[in-house]
């Protein structure tokens, strides 16, 4: 006889060639409704839980932004007290070489109004970087879209009844 034997002859030629049935049985889904809506719960509670992960996390990285936005509001503030302390006189002094006194401690004084202006510039500038959870407010759109599109789309009897 040719070919391949109907059946295996020893156990070890069957350990080589698993059986393969020749008809498949459709899947049938038997889940009751009970553990359908326990299911749907469970997907929504971790929906809703990644989308407030979610917003912790670009509300984070918007809060750190900020706050290097501001480190330059607290350099400016620093800057203008220890240089209306130390610097008046040093550069006034300076100045009072070539000029009466009163001009020279005005001048001192708009270079640093003109020094803090210049931080007070760079610290707006940085915290208008600061941008609002734009991925957590789409996704949130879009749960709520998908989750009415559902409820619409649901049957109003259950088959059977």
């Amino acid at each position: 006889m040719s070919g391949f034997p109907l059946r295996p002859h020893s156990s070890t030629s069957a350990s080589r060639r698993p059986d393969i049935p020749l008809t498949v049985e459709p899947e049938v889904d038997t889940s009751s409704i009970g553990s359908l809506v326990k299911d749907a719960t469970v997907h929504m509670s971790t929906l809703v839980r990644s989308e407030i992960e979610l917003a912790k996390m670009e509300i984070t990285q918007s809060v750190k932004t900020g706050l290097r936005g501001a480190i330059f509001f607290i350099a400016a503030a620093l800057i203008g007290v220890v240089a209306l302390v130390f610097g008046w006189f040093v550069l006034a002094e300076i100045l009072n070489i070539w000029l009466p006194r009163w001009a020279a401690f005005l001048i001192v004084l708009g270079i640093m109004f003109l020094a803090m202006g210049g931080l007070v510039f760079l610290g707006i500038k940085k915290i208008k970087q600061v941008k609002k959870p734009e991925r957590t407010i789409q996704t949130l759109s879009d749960t709520a879209q998908t989750l009415k599109a559902a409820a619409t789309h649901s049957p109003a009897t259950t088959p059977g009844n």
